[in-house]
């Protein structure tokens, strides 16, 4: 038998994957004989072989249409297979991760805890070592977008004040990531634009559109000056650390954020800066003069 072809309606398509995967499991379908397909692996395979493309077209991104039921091999008489339910919740964030042998990794786990309960009771298996370290890299990817997303305002159509942001997510997060900013921001109308897709929020809803370029976003306002003043004078350069500051702040971010202009510049004279704090001469703390207490007797 050849391999069996899903293609799923966009990059995070878990629905899809759930009702595909639990049909090719009843069906007896071995993981190696199933070969799963997005639109955005099919993009990003620039040299991928014209033999290699799914067979059938994908389903538009928005409608969310799992795989057609026809296509996928008649159930056999196998059970629905049973999982714990922290496997459902390690995929719905495996899910977010950009690698394209996410789906295979999660059906190839899927298919061996229905056949191999011991799988649960095993840390150390490849595959599950594998998805979580998956999922710890998509939230990593999630934090990083919590703490480095900078809004700046614009107007809208009809003159409402929208903050816009944009962010270069590593995985497929910022659909999923949208929850923390709503709660977050609720009064105020934001927009976060990432290469993948874009979120809005108007004060009661939340929509979900296509992604875009790094020019749809706006450019620096006289906000962000005072800001940047802001931040100059409080620069401590006693306390920098910049191994701890690059880790925490990858350089890769730092062309999205309005301060890191000035690190590499406040990073060259931190030195000389903390050089002179040392040698200053030290000053003599004022005295506090305490108020008299009311019924007080002088001696």
């Amino acid at each position: 038998m050849g391999p069996h072809a899903v293609t799923l309606a966009h990059a995070t398509d878990w629905a899809g994957f759930r009702q595909a995967a639990r049909q090719l499991v009843q069906a007896g379908v071995p993981p190696q004989q199933v070969e799963w397909f997005t639109p955005q692996d099919a993009a990003q395979d620039l040299f991928a072989s014209p033999t290699a493309a799914p067979p059938a077209p994908a389903a538009p991104a928005s409608t969310g249409t799992p795989p057609d039921p026809a296509s996928l091999p008649p159930r056999t008489g196998h059970p629905a297979p049973r999982v714990p339910e922290d496997f459902v919740r390690l995929c719905e964030r495996l899910v977010l991760h950009r690698n394209p042998a996410r789906f295979a990794l999660m059906y190839r786990l899927l298919w061996r805890l229905a056949h191999d309960r011991a799988l649960r009771h095993d840390p150390l298996d490849a595959d599950r070592m594998q998805a979580h370290h998956m999922v710890r890299a998509v939230a990593r990817d999630m934090h990083k977008m919590h703490a480095f997303v900078r809004f700046r305002p614009v107007t809208d159509s009809d003159g409402h004040t929208v903050q816009v942001a944009w962010f270069e997510p590593d995985h497929f997060i910022t659909e999923a990531n949208a929850g923390f900013f709503v709660r977050r921001f609720t009064q105020m109308h934001w927009a976060i634009l990432t290469p993948d897709a874009s979120v809005r929020w108007d004060g009661t809803d939340l929509h979900v559109g296509p992604g875009g370029q790094r020019s749809d976003a706006p450019p620096p306002d006289a906000g962000e000056a005072l800001w940047l003043t802001y931040y100059r004078h409080i620069f401590n350069p006693a306390r920098l650390k910049t191994t701890m500051m690059k880790k925490e702040m990858p350089t890769r971010y730092w062309r999205n954020l309005p301060e890191a202009a000035l690190i590499t510049e406040l990073a060259h004279g931190a030195h000389e800066r903390s050089g002179h704090m040392v040698e200053a001469e030290a000053t003599t703390p004022r005295k506090r003069i305490e108020p008299m207490r009311r019924g007080a007797s002088s001696a």
